[in-house]
């Protein structure tokens, strides 16, 4: 029997005038009118690249509509050879402004090298909550107006104000790459009606909001250690501030959980605890998905050559991230881990995002376009606190890291290097009761004599 929530903050914004944003889950929208929608991307606004096309990719398929299969993304992408000329180093310009623009209010707390890292003390935010359960035996629960100060959490993976704000590019690049599908948010059969649905490390929220406008009849549980920073919100969506690493203290169980781009965000252990919750927080026959990236950058027509940075990149980080005891190899490890933790019928699929519009297809020029926004408003969020904490041969200094991702930049705007990210999906369903059932009478059956 579950326990009573005791800790949960159940977290409401408010909007106040104005029509709410359009329903992103039909893909109607043109990209301007999401570039100007600065409710949905409070952090991040850049200019658009030229996506005349884009959305249209992003209507249900017709006969007209090129269909890019997940065979297609996993070969080598041809290159256009329109995109640039001999003469780099003074052309092409730029294809996005090195600046970005970004708010500072929705976090506080102590900054380091200029910047705010996730290891901090969460304090300083005013906000409307439904319900905050006190630990007090004698006050029981209890009904507060706003919430002033949060626990300590610590993480060896900033979650700085720039990277945050590179969440929203981050959405659509999967979108884009899995327009062709019959719902481009996830993969897991879950059925037509689901009622409860939980997105682990939500971020922005924008997964969240758009499931829920996609079942209006769920209610869909965004949780993270902050806040997201989401003006308007479906009726249905509730964001959570929590930590899942403890005790899971939700009433009822989930149809699907979901979980993206967590990579670094916990120990081994703490991934085996966190599946072996979800297992348990699912009803029978419940899903599970996660998506994360190979931090590692590659390139099939050796146009990233071992003297560029971008080389080293991942295998830098790789090895900061395990001297900090939190492993970026997410993307190796989960569907392991998610067979250990008892699902069944696991599926697994692998992408290749572009870093940059260098390939000849629209589809995956426009996934390279938002991709190399991610980079760009996420590189000094990613590189600073690990590389000052864990850099080899010793820690690095701000100003070493600051050099080291200019010669990134400069190369992600290379456009003789075409070079790409994989990523993995993985997805998986817990066992039915009947299957259960039978799982353990085979058990009984091999051990005895």
């Amino acid at each position: 029997m579950r326990s009573k929530p005791v800790s949960r903050i159940t977290v409401f914004f408010f909007s106040f005038g104005g029509p709410p944003p359009l329903n992103r889950l039909r893909f109607q929208r043109n990209f301007a009118t999401a570039q100007a929608d600065t409710r949905r991307v409070p952090y991040l606004t850049f200019p658009p690249p030229p996506l005349s096309y884009f959305f249209q990719f992003l209507d249900p398929p017709t006969s007209d509509s090129p269909v890019i299969t997940l065979t297609a993304i996993m070969d080598e992408i041809a290159v256009d050879p329109d995109f640039y000329t001999m003469s780099y180093g003074t052309e092409p310009q730029d294809f996005h402004s090195e600046t970005t623009s970004l708010a500072s209010t929705i976090a506080r707390g102590r900054f380091e090298n200029g910047r705010r890292p996730l290891k901090r003390t969460i304090t300083g935010w005013s906000y409307q909550q439904k319900t905050c359960f006190s630990t007090n035996p004698v006050q029981g629960p209890i009904r507060r107006a706003a919430i002033r100060s949060i626990r300590d959490w610590v993480n060896c993976i900033p979650s700085l104000d720039a990277s945050r704000g590179s969440n929203e590019p981050s959405h659509m690049v999967f979108l884009v790459l899995d327009h062709n599908q019959p719902n481009p948010l996830f993969r897991a059969a879950i059925g037509p009606s689901p009622k409860k649905i939980l997105d682990i490390g939500t971020g922005q929220g924008s997964w969240a909001i758009d499931v829920a406008d996609f079942y209006p009849n769920a209610t869909v549980h965004g949780v993270d250690v902050f806040p997201p920073p989401a003006l308007w919100m479906p009726p249905n969506c509730v964001f959570e501030v929590d930590d899942v690493l403890r005790e899971w203290t939700w009433r009822e169980s989930f149809d699907f959980i979901h979980m993206r781009l967590m990579y670094g965000a916990f120990t081994d252990e703490g991934w085996e605890q966190v599946y072996k919750q979800a297992y348990d927080a699912l009803e029978p026959g419940g899903w599970i998905e996660q998506m994360e990236l190979d931090v590692r950058v590659y390139s099939d027509d050796g146009t990233l050559k071992p003297e560029h940075m971008l080389h080293g990149w991942g295998n830098i980080f790789v090895g900061c991230s395990e001297r900090a005891g939190r492993s970026l190899r997410t993307h190796e490890k989960m569907r392991s881990a998610i067979e250990k933790a008892g699902f069944v019928d696991v599926h697994e699929e692998n992408y290749k995002i572009p870093l940059g519009p260098w390939p000849k297809d629209k589809l995956l020029k426009e996934a390279g376009h938002l991709q190399y926004a991610h980079w760009n408003a996420a590189l000094e969020g990613w590189a600073m606190w690990l590389l000052t904490h864990y850099g080899e041969p010793e820690p690095w200094t701000k100003e070493e890291v600051q050099v080291y991702l200019a010669k990134v930049r400069s190369e992600l705007k290379n456009p003789h290097i075409h070079a790409y990210e994989p990523a993995t999906r993985v997805w998986a369903r817990k066992p039915t009761v009947e299957e259960a059932n039978a799982n353990r009478t085979t058990i009984k059956l091999e051990q005895s004599p």
